[in-house]
């Protein structure tokens, strides 16, 4: 397939993956909820039941069903995808996914492998409230035997599509739906399916090395360009793929950054990967001074807007944090990590 430049948005790169991997490979399947005649509920589907007919159908409201035939889909040849609407629905069919899924490789001796990808979304998005808003990526990183990845841009929404159908382990790809209908990007196309895994540096600088990933990506992103109007510049490092993470990337720069790193995230603190990729980089002997962990507290999420809004790391909130961590004239930071 040749590489071609499309314009999309987040929504549509993922549907550009998705006809473009029915359309080159015959094993895949594409079901869940209302994703085939309604194109699923925020449209991401829409036309691919009727350019592929029955490899694209709707189910029953069952995740328990919906995971486990992908997981018998799997370990027959087939490469399902399968949609769960909302993260926090997950939950009901973890046996699927962290019993099943993640073992048929290690209990069959390499002989069978679950080359299935489980698309969902998940955080905060405004009227959401507590169980439409969880972020769980650590749950299923805790999980050997899993791939998990959390795009934020269309372009790596449509490379790890493409990656994590042709990967022959059971790959999560966890959107955000408040990334779905924002402002169209040229995205290449028809690139061959790159490796699970890498990273990027959005971001230059040498005061500190700041770790991200999701939507709230480009909440750090304007916070680290008021960091760098103020004189404290740092480089970003978003990890689309967080299973396999890219630590070798995130070492190296804060290495260079003066051992001073800060890892942002949406999910709540406590136990967060945030804490992961802070002792993998203690553990390789780089890091300086206090790290600075950014998340959402311990707190269910509220409906209300406005009280969310308090509770989801936010532009101000990031800036203020990393600048009274990493500014050289301000001095060490004694506020506690959040």
């Amino acid at each position: 397939m040749p590489d071609e430049t499309i314009k999309v948005n987040y929504s549509g790169a993922v549907n550009a993956a998705l006809r473009r991997v029915l359309s080159e490979v015959p094993e895949t399947l594409l079901y869940g909820e209302d994703v085939a005649k309604p194109g699923g509920v925020h449209g991401v589907t829409r036309g691919l039941w009727k350019e592929f007919g029955d490899r694209v159908f709707d189910t029953p409201i069952s995740e328990s069903a919906i995971l486990g035939s992908a997981v018998g889909a799997a370990m027959m040849g087939r490469r399902p995808i399968v949609e769960i609407m909302w993260a926090d629905f997950f939950l009901v069919a973890l046996d699927q996914m962290i019993n099943q899924a993640a073992n048929v490789r290690y209990v069959s001796e390499g002989r069978l492998t679950a080359p299935l990808v489980v698309r969902t979304q998940q955080g905060n998005s405004p009227g959401a409230c507590a169980q439409h808003s969880q972020n769980l990526e650590a749950l299923f990183l805790h999980t050997p035997g899993l791939r998990v990845a959390m795009p934020s841009t269309p372009q790596d929404a449509y490379d790890v599509m493409v990656s994590a159908v042709h990967c022959d382990d059971p790959v999560v790809v966890f959107d955000n739906r408040t990334l779905y209908f924002g402002e169209k990007q040229e995205i290449i196309t028809g690139r061959p399916p790159a490796p699970v895994g890498g990273s990027h540096i959005r971001r230059t600088g040498t005061e500190a090395t700041v770790v991200t990933w999701g939507a709230v990506t480009h909440r750090v992103l304007e916070a680290a360009d008021r960091l760098a109007a103020r004189g404290t510049p740092v480089t970003v490092i978003e990890t689309p793929w967080l299973n396999p993470f890219d630590t070798d990337t995130v070492v190296a720069s804060v290495a260079r950054t003066g051992g001073r790193l800060a890892v942002v995230h949406e999910a709540n603190t406590t136990a967060g990967f945030g804490a992961e990729v802070i002792t993998r980089i203690a553990e390789s002997g780089v890091l300086s001074g206090r790290p600075v962990r950014i998340g959402a507290p311990d707190s269910r999420i509220p409906a209300a807007p406005e009280l969310a809004a308090h509770l989801v790391p936010g532009v101000d909130r990031i800036t203020e944090e990393l600048s009274s961590a990493f500014s050289l004239d301000k001095g060490p930071s004694c506020h506690p990590a959040h």
